[in-house]
Protein backbone atom coordinates (compact mmCIF):
# COMPACT_ATOMS: atom_id res chain seq x y z
CA UNK A 1 0.00 0.00 0.00
CA UNK A 2 1.48 3.42 -0.86
CA UNK A 3 2.18 5.79 2.01
CA UNK A 4 -0.12 8.59 0.76
CA UNK A 5 -3.09 5.86 0.55
CA UNK A 6 -2.00 5.00 4.36
CA UNK A 7 -2.19 8.73 5.36
CA UNK A 8 -5.83 8.53 3.70
CA UNK A 9 -6.86 5.59 5.66
CA UNK A 10 -5.27 7.54 8.77
CA UNK A 11 -7.05 10.72 8.37
CA UNK A 12 -10.17 9.03 7.45
CA UNK A 13 -10.21 7.04 10.32
CA UNK A 14 -8.95 9.70 12.88
CA UNK A 15 -12.01 12.54 11.79
CA UNK A 16 -14.26 9.64 11.66
CA UNK A 17 -14.10 7.61 15.17
CA UNK A 18 -14.90 11.03 17.17
CA UNK A 19 -18.29 11.32 14.94
CA UNK A 20 -18.66 7.84 15.84
CA UNK A 21 -18.65 8.02 19.09
CA UNK A 22 -20.75 11.03 19.40
CA UNK A 23 -23.31 9.32 17.65
CA UNK A 24 -22.96 6.61 20.11
CA UNK A 25 -23.69 9.63 22.64
CA UNK A 26 -27.06 10.59 21.05
CA UNK A 27 -28.27 6.78 21.21
CA UNK A 28 -27.09 6.22 24.63
CA UNK A 29 -29.04 9.14 25.65
CA UNK A 30 -32.01 8.05 23.69
CA UNK A 31 -31.92 4.78 25.71
CA UNK A 32 -31.40 6.37 28.85
CA UNK A 33 -34.19 9.20 28.44
CA UNK A 34 -36.90 5.95 27.37
CA UNK A 35 -35.65 3.88 30.81
CA UNK A 36 -36.03 6.99 32.98
CA UNK A 37 -39.44 8.06 31.36
CA UNK A 38 -40.79 4.56 31.55
CA UNK A 39 -39.94 3.53 34.89
CA UNK A 40 -39.90 7.26 36.69
CA UNK A 41 -43.10 8.01 35.11
CA UNK A 42 -45.44 5.51 33.24
CA UNK A 43 -45.83 4.14 29.78
CA UNK A 44 -48.30 6.70 28.85
CA UNK A 45 -45.36 9.29 29.23
CA UNK A 46 -43.26 7.08 27.42
CA UNK A 47 -46.04 6.84 24.19
CA UNK A 48 -46.44 10.63 24.38
CA UNK A 49 -42.73 11.69 24.46
CA UNK A 50 -42.25 9.05 21.45
CA UNK A 51 -45.24 10.80 19.24
CA UNK A 52 -43.58 14.39 20.09
CA UNK A 53 -39.85 13.38 19.64
CA UNK A 54 -41.14 11.92 15.71
CA UNK A 55 -41.95 15.20 15.31
CA UNK A 56 -38.74 16.96 16.60
CA UNK A 57 -36.68 14.21 14.75
CA UNK A 58 -37.74 15.32 11.54
CA UNK A 59 -37.20 18.74 11.95
CA UNK A 60 -33.44 17.69 12.94
CA UNK A 61 -33.35 15.74 10.33
CA UNK A 62 -34.50 18.21 7.77
CA UNK A 63 -33.37 21.83 8.78
CA UNK A 64 -29.76 20.42 10.42
CA UNK A 65 -29.37 20.00 6.30
CA UNK A 66 -28.80 23.99 6.03
CA UNK A 67 -25.22 22.66 7.65
CA UNK A 68 -24.30 20.62 4.63
CA UNK A 69 -23.35 24.12 2.65
CA UNK A 70 -20.73 25.49 5.27
CA UNK A 71 -18.93 22.66 5.44
CA UNK A 72 -18.45 22.06 1.73
CA UNK A 73 -17.51 26.03 1.46
CA UNK A 74 -15.60 26.00 5.01
CA UNK A 75 -13.82 22.87 4.22
CA UNK A 76 -13.06 24.37 1.28
CA UNK A 77 -11.75 27.90 1.60
CA UNK A 78 -9.73 25.37 4.37
CA UNK A 79 -7.94 23.37 1.78
CA UNK A 80 -6.97 26.91 0.21
CA UNK A 81 -5.85 28.55 3.25
CA UNK A 82 -8.25 31.12 2.91
CA UNK A 83 -8.80 31.40 6.73
CA UNK A 84 -10.64 35.33 6.07
CA UNK A 85 -13.31 33.32 4.37
CA UNK A 86 -13.31 30.37 6.51
CA UNK A 87 -14.43 32.67 9.29
CA UNK A 88 -16.81 34.70 7.53
CA UNK A 89 -18.80 31.52 5.90
CA UNK A 90 -18.58 30.34 9.62
CA UNK A 91 -20.01 33.35 11.34
CA UNK A 92 -22.58 33.68 8.53
CA UNK A 93 -23.45 30.12 8.72
CA UNK A 94 -23.94 30.72 12.57
CA UNK A 95 -26.44 33.62 11.97
CA UNK A 96 -28.88 31.44 9.68
CA UNK A 97 -29.24 29.08 11.67
CA UNK A 98 -30.19 31.11 14.72
CA UNK A 99 -32.70 32.96 12.32
CA UNK A 100 -33.65 29.75 11.54
CA UNK A 101 -33.77 28.24 15.37
CA UNK A 102 -35.67 30.96 15.90
CA UNK A 103 -38.92 30.63 13.54
CA UNK A 104 -38.57 26.87 13.63
CA UNK A 105 -39.34 26.99 17.45
CA UNK A 106 -42.21 29.83 17.28
CA UNK A 107 -43.66 27.66 14.15
CA UNK A 108 -43.53 24.36 16.07
CA UNK A 109 -44.73 26.13 19.43
CA UNK A 110 -48.24 27.83 17.26
CA UNK A 111 -48.78 24.36 15.52
CA UNK A 112 -48.43 22.22 17.98
CA UNK A 113 -52.34 21.30 18.61
CA UNK A 114 -52.69 21.01 14.60
CA UNK A 115 -49.49 18.53 15.12
CA UNK A 116 -50.92 16.19 17.80
CA UNK A 117 -54.51 16.17 15.97
CA UNK A 118 -53.20 14.23 13.44
CA UNK A 119 -52.08 11.02 15.27
CA UNK A 120 -55.04 8.68 16.89
CA UNK A 121 -53.55 8.66 20.33
CA UNK A 122 -55.72 8.50 23.68
CA UNK A 123 -56.24 11.72 25.92
CA UNK A 124 -53.62 10.64 28.39
CA UNK A 125 -51.14 10.13 25.67
CA UNK A 126 -52.15 13.28 24.40
CA UNK A 127 -51.44 15.39 27.26
CA UNK A 128 -47.85 14.10 27.64
CA UNK A 129 -46.76 14.58 24.25
CA UNK A 130 -48.40 18.16 24.09
CA UNK A 131 -46.53 18.81 27.76
CA UNK A 132 -43.13 17.58 26.46
CA UNK A 133 -42.91 19.03 22.84
CA UNK A 134 -44.08 22.54 24.14
CA UNK A 135 -41.39 23.07 26.23
CA UNK A 136 -39.02 20.44 23.80
CA UNK A 137 -39.74 23.70 21.97
CA UNK A 138 -38.02 26.04 24.09
CA UNK A 139 -34.47 24.84 23.21
CA UNK A 140 -34.87 24.32 19.36
CA UNK A 141 -32.63 27.57 18.83
CA UNK A 142 -29.97 26.50 20.94
CA UNK A 143 -29.73 23.08 19.12
CA UNK A 144 -29.03 25.03 16.06
CA UNK A 145 -26.73 26.71 17.42
CA UNK A 146 -25.13 23.77 18.22
CA UNK A 147 -25.84 22.19 14.78
CA UNK A 148 -24.05 25.40 13.26
CA UNK A 149 -21.09 25.64 15.42
CA UNK A 150 -20.50 21.41 15.33
CA UNK A 151 -20.78 21.47 10.86
CA UNK A 152 -18.24 24.54 11.05
CA UNK A 153 -15.97 23.27 13.32
CA UNK A 154 -16.24 19.49 11.16
CA UNK A 155 -15.42 21.87 8.02
CA UNK A 156 -12.18 22.86 9.51
CA UNK A 157 -11.36 19.16 10.20
CA UNK A 158 -12.18 19.33 13.93
CA UNK A 159 -14.75 16.28 15.06
CA UNK A 160 -13.07 15.79 18.34
CA UNK A 161 -14.79 18.89 20.20
CA UNK A 162 -18.14 18.28 18.75
CA UNK A 163 -17.86 15.12 20.42
CA UNK A 164 -17.06 16.75 23.61
CA UNK A 165 -19.44 19.07 23.72
CA UNK A 166 -22.03 16.83 22.89
CA UNK A 167 -20.55 14.18 25.73
CA UNK A 168 -20.83 17.16 28.41
CA UNK A 169 -24.35 17.88 26.99
CA UNK A 170 -26.19 14.19 27.27
CA UNK A 171 -24.32 13.53 30.93
CA UNK A 172 -25.82 16.87 31.83
CA UNK A 173 -29.31 16.14 30.50
CA UNK A 174 -29.08 12.47 32.12
CA UNK A 175 -28.19 14.11 35.65
CA UNK A 176 -31.22 16.95 35.25
CA UNK A 177 -33.75 13.96 33.92
CA UNK A 178 -33.59 12.52 37.37
CA UNK A 179 -33.39 15.64 39.18
CA UNK A 180 -36.27 17.66 37.51
CA UNK A 181 -38.28 14.32 36.87
CA UNK A 182 -38.67 12.92 40.46
CA UNK A 183 -38.08 16.66 42.09
CA UNK A 184 -34.75 16.38 44.33
CA UNK A 185 -33.62 18.65 46.77
CA UNK A 186 -35.44 22.06 45.78
CA UNK A 187 -36.39 21.01 42.62
CA UNK A 188 -40.37 20.37 42.84
CA UNK A 189 -41.31 17.09 40.64
CA UNK A 190 -42.22 17.62 37.45
CA UNK A 191 -42.29 14.42 35.49
CA UNK A 192 -42.52 14.58 31.90
CA UNK A 193 -42.52 18.66 31.37
CA UNK A 194 -38.67 17.59 34.08
CA UNK A 195 -37.86 15.69 31.14
CA UNK A 196 -38.52 18.14 28.53
CA UNK A 197 -36.96 21.05 30.57
CA UNK A 198 -34.10 18.74 30.98
CA UNK A 199 -33.33 18.25 27.62
CA UNK A 200 -33.95 22.19 26.61
CA UNK A 201 -31.37 23.05 29.65
CA UNK A 202 -28.87 20.57 28.28
CA UNK A 203 -29.49 22.15 25.04
CA UNK A 204 -28.79 25.46 26.19
CA UNK A 205 -25.47 24.59 28.01
CA UNK A 206 -24.07 22.79 25.07
CA UNK A 207 -25.02 25.84 22.56
CA UNK A 208 -23.04 27.96 25.57
CA UNK A 209 -20.09 25.47 25.48
CA UNK A 210 -19.73 25.59 21.92
CA UNK A 211 -19.90 29.31 21.92
CA UNK A 212 -17.18 29.84 24.78
CA UNK A 213 -14.86 27.62 22.88
CA UNK A 214 -15.20 29.35 19.86
CA UNK A 215 -14.67 32.84 21.16
CA UNK A 216 -12.23 31.94 24.00
CA UNK A 217 -9.64 29.58 22.68
CA UNK A 218 -9.78 29.68 18.76
CA UNK A 219 -7.32 31.20 16.53
CA UNK A 220 -8.73 29.97 13.45
CA UNK A 221 -12.33 29.73 14.21
CA UNK A 222 -13.64 32.01 16.32
CA UNK A 223 -17.30 33.71 16.49
CA UNK A 224 -17.60 37.88 16.10
CA UNK A 225 -20.61 39.50 16.12
CA UNK A 226 -19.33 42.26 13.07
CA UNK A 227 -18.62 38.81 10.98
CA UNK A 228 -22.24 37.69 11.43
CA UNK A 229 -23.41 39.98 8.58
CA UNK A 230 -24.92 38.66 6.17
CA UNK A 231 -23.20 39.01 2.70
CA UNK A 232 -25.27 38.18 -0.34
CA UNK A 233 -22.64 35.98 -2.13
CA UNK A 234 -21.71 33.56 1.07
CA UNK A 235 -25.85 33.52 1.64
CA UNK A 236 -26.68 32.87 -1.51
CA UNK A 237 -23.82 30.20 -1.47
CA UNK A 238 -25.28 28.74 1.25
CA UNK A 239 -28.43 28.27 0.54
CA UNK A 240 -27.97 27.37 -3.12
CA UNK A 241 -25.58 24.16 -1.55
CA UNK A 242 -27.71 23.45 1.69
CA UNK A 243 -31.35 23.44 0.24
CA UNK A 244 -31.12 21.13 -1.85
CA UNK A 245 -29.63 18.89 1.15
CA UNK A 246 -33.04 19.81 3.37
CA UNK A 247 -35.39 18.66 0.50
CA UNK A 248 -33.33 15.69 0.37
CA UNK A 249 -34.03 14.67 3.65
CA UNK A 250 -37.85 15.86 3.55
CA UNK A 251 -38.58 12.93 0.81
CA UNK A 252 -36.11 11.21 2.35
CA UNK A 253 -38.38 11.55 5.94
CA UNK A 254 -41.64 11.07 4.04
CA UNK A 255 -40.14 8.18 2.92
CA UNK A 256 -39.80 6.33 5.84
CA UNK A 257 -43.18 7.64 6.88
CA UNK A 258 -44.73 5.81 3.93
CA UNK A 259 -43.16 2.38 4.50
CA UNK A 260 -44.05 3.02 8.45
CA UNK A 261 -47.46 3.63 6.75
CA UNK A 262 -47.02 0.08 4.67
CA UNK A 263 -45.82 -1.60 7.10
CA UNK A 264 -48.71 -0.83 9.74
CA UNK A 265 -51.04 -2.94 7.54
CA UNK A 266 -49.44 -6.19 9.11
CA UNK A 267 -50.11 -7.71 12.54
CA UNK A 268 -48.97 -5.75 15.76
CA UNK A 269 -46.28 -8.12 16.37
CA UNK A 270 -45.13 -7.36 12.62
CA UNK A 271 -44.96 -3.61 13.44
CA UNK A 272 -42.81 -4.26 16.82
CA UNK A 273 -40.17 -6.83 15.34
CA UNK A 274 -40.07 -3.92 12.62
CA UNK A 275 -39.43 -0.70 15.12
CA UNK A 276 -36.75 -3.47 16.58
CA UNK A 277 -34.99 -4.07 13.60
CA UNK A 278 -34.75 -0.41 12.73
CA UNK A 279 -33.31 -0.17 16.25
CA UNK A 280 -30.63 -2.49 15.32
CA UNK A 281 -30.22 -1.22 11.83
CA UNK A 282 -29.93 2.36 13.12
CA UNK A 283 -26.70 1.63 15.23
CA UNK A 284 -25.13 -1.02 12.79
CA UNK A 285 -24.28 1.87 10.00
CA UNK A 286 -23.10 4.37 12.77
CA UNK A 287 -19.56 3.98 11.41
CA UNK A 288 -20.93 4.83 7.49
CA UNK A 289 -22.32 7.86 8.76
CA UNK A 290 -19.05 8.59 10.61
CA UNK A 291 -16.69 7.89 7.61
CA UNK A 292 -18.68 9.83 5.54
CA UNK A 293 -18.41 12.80 7.89
CA UNK A 294 -14.76 12.68 7.27
CA UNK A 295 -15.20 11.85 4.10
CA UNK A 296 -16.82 15.00 3.02
CA UNK A 297 -14.47 17.18 4.90
CA UNK A 298 -11.34 16.02 3.64
CA UNK A 299 -13.19 15.78 0.09
CA UNK A 300 -13.59 19.37 0.73
CA UNK A 301 -10.29 20.20 2.13
CA UNK A 302 -8.56 18.42 -1.32
CA UNK A 303 -10.28 19.93 -3.61
CA UNK A 304 -9.50 23.59 -1.47
CA UNK A 305 -6.25 22.67 -2.45
CA UNK A 306 -6.63 21.99 -5.88
CA UNK A 307 -5.62 18.08 -5.84
CA UNK A 308 -8.16 16.70 -7.41
CA UNK A 309 -6.38 12.79 -6.99
CA UNK A 310 -6.55 13.42 -3.25
CA UNK A 311 -10.55 14.10 -3.56
CA UNK A 312 -11.10 11.03 -5.59
CA UNK A 313 -8.68 9.04 -3.56
CA UNK A 314 -10.45 9.90 -0.72
CA UNK A 315 -13.62 8.64 -2.05
CA UNK A 316 -12.54 5.78 -2.88
CA UNK A 317 -11.11 4.38 0.00
CA UNK A 318 -13.36 5.88 2.57
CA UNK A 319 -16.18 3.83 0.56
CA UNK A 320 -14.08 0.70 0.70
CA UNK A 321 -13.89 1.29 4.34
CA UNK A 322 -17.37 1.78 4.86
CA UNK A 323 -17.69 -1.65 2.48
CA UNK A 324 -15.30 -3.69 4.83
CA UNK A 325 -17.33 -2.37 7.54
CA UNK A 326 -20.49 -3.34 5.68
CA UNK A 327 -19.52 -6.94 5.45
CA UNK A 328 -18.06 -8.25 8.78
CA UNK A 329 -21.88 -6.21 10.40
CA UNK A 330 -23.78 -7.82 7.97
CA UNK A 331 -22.10 -10.66 8.12
CA UNK A 332 -22.79 -10.63 12.14
CA UNK A 333 -26.36 -10.01 11.79
CA UNK A 334 -26.75 -12.98 9.39
CA UNK A 335 -25.00 -15.35 11.43
CA UNK A 336 -26.53 -14.30 15.05
CA UNK A 337 -29.58 -12.88 13.99
CA UNK A 338 -31.57 -14.64 17.75
CA UNK A 339 -28.71 -13.64 20.14
CA UNK A 340 -28.54 -10.22 18.53
CA UNK A 341 -32.12 -9.79 19.31
CA UNK A 342 -32.45 -11.15 22.45
CA UNK A 343 -30.73 -8.03 23.80
CA UNK A 344 -33.52 -5.51 22.37
CA UNK A 345 -36.75 -8.41 23.33
CA UNK A 346 -37.64 -11.27 25.51
CA UNK A 347 -40.51 -12.35 23.47
CA UNK A 348 -39.83 -15.31 21.73
CA UNK A 349 -42.41 -14.97 19.05
CA UNK A 350 -41.09 -11.67 18.37
CA UNK A 351 -37.31 -12.73 17.90
CA UNK A 352 -39.18 -15.83 15.57
CA UNK A 353 -40.78 -12.87 13.09
CA UNK A 354 -37.71 -10.98 13.23
CA UNK A 355 -34.78 -13.30 12.30
CA UNK A 356 -35.58 -13.14 8.69
CA UNK A 357 -35.70 -9.65 8.10
CA UNK A 358 -32.49 -9.47 10.28
CA UNK A 359 -30.86 -11.89 7.64
CA UNK A 360 -32.63 -9.49 5.11
CA UNK A 361 -30.93 -6.29 6.58
CA UNK A 362 -27.49 -8.43 6.96
CA UNK A 363 -27.61 -8.76 3.43
CA UNK A 364 -28.19 -4.92 2.95
CA UNK A 365 -25.12 -3.71 4.68
CA UNK A 366 -22.65 -4.14 2.15
CA UNK A 367 -24.66 -2.02 0.02
CA UNK A 368 -26.31 0.39 2.77
CA UNK A 369 -22.53 1.37 4.36
CA UNK A 370 -20.93 2.62 1.24
CA UNK A 371 -23.65 4.73 -0.51
CA UNK A 372 -23.75 6.64 2.77
CA UNK A 373 -19.84 7.37 1.84
CA UNK A 374 -20.50 8.01 -1.15
CA UNK A 375 -22.80 10.71 -1.12
CA UNK A 376 -21.21 11.87 1.61
CA UNK A 377 -18.16 12.51 -0.41
CA UNK A 378 -20.40 14.45 -2.92
CA UNK A 379 -22.00 16.53 -0.61
CA UNK A 380 -18.76 17.82 0.93
CA UNK A 381 -17.76 18.65 -2.63
CA UNK A 382 -20.60 20.74 -3.05
CA UNK A 383 -22.60 18.30 -5.80
CA UNK A 384 -25.76 18.72 -3.49
CA UNK A 385 -28.07 18.69 -6.53
CA UNK A 386 -27.03 15.39 -7.77
CA UNK A 387 -27.26 13.50 -4.24
CA UNK A 388 -30.92 15.00 -4.13
CA UNK A 389 -32.10 13.60 -7.48
CA UNK A 390 -30.54 10.38 -7.27
CA UNK A 391 -31.43 9.71 -3.64
CA UNK A 392 -35.44 10.94 -4.51
CA UNK A 393 -35.22 8.71 -7.63
CA UNK A 394 -34.33 5.53 -5.57
CA UNK A 395 -36.45 6.54 -2.32
CA UNK A 396 -39.91 7.32 -4.64
CA UNK A 397 -39.49 5.18 -7.89
CA UNK A 398 -37.79 2.21 -6.44
CA UNK A 399 -37.86 1.66 -2.31
CA UNK A 400 -41.32 2.66 -1.58
CA UNK A 401 -43.10 1.29 -4.18
CA UNK A 402 -41.31 -2.17 -4.36
CA UNK A 403 -41.96 -2.51 -0.58
CA UNK A 404 -45.24 -1.98 -0.92
CA UNK A 405 -45.44 -4.89 -4.09
CA UNK A 406 -43.72 -7.15 -1.86
CA UNK A 407 -45.69 -6.43 1.76
CA UNK A 408 -49.02 -6.08 -0.14
CA UNK A 409 -48.92 -8.12 -2.99
CA UNK A 410 -46.46 -10.95 -2.79
CA UNK A 411 -47.20 -11.06 1.23
CA UNK A 412 -43.29 -11.12 1.72
CA UNK A 413 -43.74 -9.21 5.50
CA UNK A 414 -41.78 -7.00 7.45
CA UNK A 415 -38.38 -8.43 5.44
CA UNK A 416 -39.45 -6.61 2.14
CA UNK A 417 -38.33 -3.29 3.48
CA UNK A 418 -34.71 -4.67 3.27
CA UNK A 419 -35.46 -6.28 0.25
CA UNK A 420 -36.82 -3.20 -1.46
CA UNK A 421 -33.71 -1.07 0.06
CA UNK A 422 -31.14 -3.75 -1.21
CA UNK A 423 -32.51 -3.76 -4.81
CA UNK A 424 -32.74 -0.48 -4.96
CA UNK A 425 -29.26 0.53 -4.02
CA UNK A 426 -27.71 -2.15 -6.08
CA UNK A 427 -29.29 0.27 -8.93
CA UNK A 428 -28.10 3.31 -7.27
CA UNK A 429 -24.78 2.50 -6.62
CA UNK A 430 -23.01 1.93 -9.87
CA UNK A 431 -25.02 5.50 -10.99
CA UNK A 432 -22.93 6.93 -8.12
CA UNK A 433 -19.63 5.53 -8.69
CA UNK A 434 -19.94 6.77 -12.46
CA UNK A 435 -20.62 10.02 -11.00
CA UNK A 436 -17.76 9.71 -9.13
CA UNK A 437 -15.35 8.81 -11.76
CA UNK A 438 -16.86 11.28 -14.47
CA UNK A 439 -15.22 13.90 -11.83
CA UNK A 440 -17.91 16.76 -12.49
CA UNK A 441 -18.62 17.23 -9.21
CA UNK A 442 -14.80 18.46 -8.70
CA UNK A 443 -15.61 21.56 -11.00
CA UNK A 444 -18.39 23.00 -8.44
CA UNK A 445 -18.00 26.16 -6.91
CA UNK A 446 -18.04 26.05 -3.04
Amino acid sequence: MKTFEKDLIRSIFFLALPAILEMALHTMLGVADTIMISRLINTEALSGSGYANQIVFMIIFIFSSFNIGAIAMISRAYGEKNHQRVNLVANQNTLLNIILGIIIATLSYLSHVFIFSIFDITEAVLRYAVDYYVIITWGLPFMFVSFALSGNLRGIGDTKTPMLVVAFSNILNIILNYVLITGVWIFPEMGIKGAALATSISRLLGAGAFIVILTTSRELLRLHLKAMKLTREIFRRLISLSLPGAIEQLFMQTSFVAVGIIISKLTTLEEAAFRILLSIESISFMPAVGISIAAATLVGQALGEKNIPKALNTSYIASIMALIWGLFIGGTLILFPGPILLLFTPEIPLIEISIGAMIAAGINQPFLNPSIVLTGALRGAGDTQTVLKLVTLRLWIFFVPLTYLFVMIFNLGIKSMWIAETLSFVLFIPILLNRIKGLEWTKIQA
